[in-house]
């Protein structure tokens, strides 16, 4: 097992759009591992090569009975039904808040050895799929949160204990809440 430090929100790797994967080696095979062994170990349902410190679209989750990873995804949606639920990131440790997303997805990328794969998934891995998908172009869910719900989740981020005081700039997702994702 290869167990790798997640970074925490303040981090600017979080803030920053990960590459393309171009080279489906051995390398990126390590990276698939170490972020399956780093996820499974924190208990999460998802985790990017950006919370490991790594600027490389790939991404790993495990929820609804599906586990895998993506490298290069996109996503569609399916359909126009939204879910709102509770949400939470292993680079924001120890909380959640409620989040809007997409409630049925479809993603498309490649695997570790260069080869097609399609995801689809309703309700947690519909979440994790656009949830991940935000963490590679530098995203977090904060972004998405309603402002009251930010600026609560904002306080709570400032007085827990893990977090050095650093604050980036909330962006904005590439992907729309509604409509088209890829």
């Amino acid at each position: 097992m290869t167990v790798q430090p997640i970074r925490l929100f303040g981090d600017p790797v979080l803030r920053t759009a990960a590459t393309e994967v171009t080279d489906f080696d051995k390398e990126l095979r390590t990276l698939v591992k170490d972020l399956w062994d780093t996820m499974q170990d924190a208990g999460g349902a998802g985790l990017a090569a950006p919370q490991l410190g790594v600027g490389l679209r790939v991404f790993t989750y495990h929820c609804d009975g599906f586990a895998g990873h993506l490298i290069n995804p996109t996503w569609d949606v399916v359909g126009e039904e939204m879910q709102d639920g509770s949400e939470g990131c292993l680079s924001i440790p120890g909380m959640s808040w409620d989040c809007k997303r997409h409630l049925h997805v479809v993603a498309k990328g490649w695997n570790m050895h260069g080869e097609p794969v399609e995801v689809e998934g309703t309700e947690t891995l519909a979440r994790c799929i656009q949830h991940e998908s935000d963490h590679l172009d530098g995203v977090l869910f904060l972004d998405r949160l309603d402002a009251d719900t930010r600026k609560l989740a904002m306080r709570e981020i400032r007085q827990s204990d893990w977090f050095d005081g650093t604050v980036p700039t909330l962006k904005q997702s590439p992907h729309p809440l509604f409509g088209r994702s890829s």
